[in-house]
């Protein structure tokens, strides 16, 4: 077994894509519309899927915004360099809701970014 993409409702489907390809770096693996349906499924991911989980972004044409809820906590992905992934994350347009540094009681440095959709995703260094 393994995981393959994690899933997230959006609300415009063309600003979340340039979120995740042009502010952090993932590919659009894959798009399409399902016409009866009324939604269209895009893939991104920092690596094809036969190798790496990915996230699902799901629009559904009928919908403009989603509430979050409060179950959800964030995606994590991990960086070489916090403090810098947060640079050219700001430099982007993107929006970090945490600065990169220390989490309380230890060592690890993080920060937290948020997408188009209000969906927290945390950088996380390597160590």
């Amino acid at each position: 077994m393994r995981l393959l993409h994690t899933m997230l409702r959006v609300g415009d489907l063309e600003a979340s894509i340039r979120f995740y390809t042009e502010v952090l770096g993932m590919t659009l693996l894959r798009q399409k519309d399902y016409e009866e349906g009324r939604f269209t499924l895009a893939f991104v991911g920092f690596g094809s899927e036969q190798d790496s989980t990915v996230i699902e972004l799901t629009h559904n044409w009928d919908t403009r915004e989603y509430e979050q809820g409060n179950a959800f906590g964030h995606i994590a992905i991990q960086v070489d360099d916090v403090y810098e992934a947060c640079e050219l994350i700001r430099k982007k347009g993107g929006d970090i809701t945490r600065e990169a540094g220390p989490m309380k009681g230890s060592s690890s440095i993080l920060a937290f970014v948020k997408d188009p959709d209000g969906y927290s995703i945390e950088l996380l260094s390597r160590d």
